[in-house]
């Protein structure tokens, strides 16, 4: 067999020994490359069965979303190297897999976001508001990374992206404008999402408004109010308010005044402060904190108490100041102290000698 055809003959412009030398490139390189992404996945599904974090299902999902036609593509383009092609078809070449490249990583990214993002709506104990939240910034994610992606491949490929940026700036400008209320409620409830302000269950007051948490949606919040109806909040308009948030609180403090009579004596405006901390002390779950006479009111001496109650419960509060309010009117009627309530003293003079003689009219004639 006369080998030297196979040195003198040519297809395409290269001779046959190039073309199995690049032939055989590619089969190795494919070969190599599905072997590499199989054993990465075995390796990470290994490492995923004991523990699975977020880090691993993000490198697990990486290593099983790698695409096999970018493999071939790679390989085909390996096996290009060793021809001698038209700069058209080089080029050719090197857009496909340029393209193919972009490809993989919006799929990438794709899977990064739908991977982190599913994990946290798998929580039970998220709402379903919040969930519908998640599915936004699922679709906004997407987005962003498909655009800039995109872009990218355009910009890599040869084609002057300039002009269609200045359009999508001045197109995203115009939206802007038309649909900023509907935007600053969406970023609103990202911030929510994120920040957690108040949860699902949660009672706020907001201004003069309050309420129990219900939904957080994309553009609004939704409370219910003590009186049954339902408050609906605009997200943006609820974020530049100042929230009170009740299921927060550890502890509530609590402050209370009461009055005496003035005719009390001295020594049992003396041992009321201890008293009421007797009283205070007795109660559960209370931590007390002081008790004083601190002032003089218009018809009776006052005092005032603070105390802690240590749940955040609001009829845990009001049962343990009742109890403190029952208890000190029992402990002082056994003493002889009288609560304070509005009088007032009139003091009459008596009549006769010692009563004031009414003034007498002046004339305003002249004297004889």
């Amino acid at each position: 067999m006369d080998l030297s055809v196979l040195h003198e003959t040519t297809v395409l412009g290269n001779a046959p020994l190039r073309w199995i030398a690049a032939l055989l490139t590619a089969a190795a390189v494919a070969w190599a490359s599905r072997r590499g992404v199989r054993v990465l996945k075995g390796w990470a599904v290994r490492r995923a069965a004991g523990h699975r974090t977020l880090a691993d299902e993000l490198v697990t999902g990486t290593i099983q979303r790698v695409q096999p036609a970018l493999l071939w593509i790679f390989a085909a383009w390996a096996g290009s190297r060793l021809l001698d092609l038209p700069e058209a078809t080089s080029n050719g070449i090197g857009v496909v897999l340029t393209l193919a490249l972009f490809w993989q990583l919006g799929v990438w990214g794709d899977a990064t976001i739908q991977t982190a993002v599913g994990r946290a709506r798998a929580d039970t104990t998220i709402d379903a508001g919040r969930k519908t939240t998640f599915a936004a910034i699922v679709f906004l994610g997407r987005l962003a990374i498909y655009t800039v992606l995109i872009l990218l491949a355009l910009e890599n490929v040869g084609i002057d992206i300039t002009a269609l940026l200045a359009g999508i700036g001045i197109a995203s400008v115009a939206i802007g404008l038309a649909l900023q209320n509907i935007l600053g409620d969406l970023f609103a409830s990202l911030s929510i999402v994120f920040d957690k302000p108040f949860e699902i269950g949660d009672f706020v007051i907001v201004d003069d408004l309050m309420g129990t948490i219900e939904n957080v949606g994309l553009r609004t919040t939704r409370v219910r109010s003590l009186s049954g109806e339902q408050l609906v909040f605009a997200n943006n308009d609820l974020l530049t308010s100042r929230i009170r948030n009740y299921k927060r609180m550890r502890e509530r403090r609590v402050v209370f005044r009461f009055g005496v009579t003035y005719d009390t004596p001295a020594s049992r405006l003396r041992a009321i402060p201890d008293l009421v901390r007797s009283i205070v002390d007795a109660r559960d779950p209370v931590r007390f904190d002081r008790a004083h006479f601190f002032g003089f009111g218009d018809f009776s001496l006052d005092f005032e108490v603070v105390y802690w109650v240590l749940e955040p419960d609001f009829a845990t509060y009001m049962d343990v100041q009742q109890e403190i309010n029952l208890a000190l009117v029992e402990a002082f009627e056994e003493r002889g102290v009288s609560f304070a309530f509005p009088t007032r003293t009139i003091h009459l003079a008596p009549g006769g000698s010692g009563a004031a003689e009414p003034p007498r009219p002046q004339s305003s004639a002249p004297p004889p």
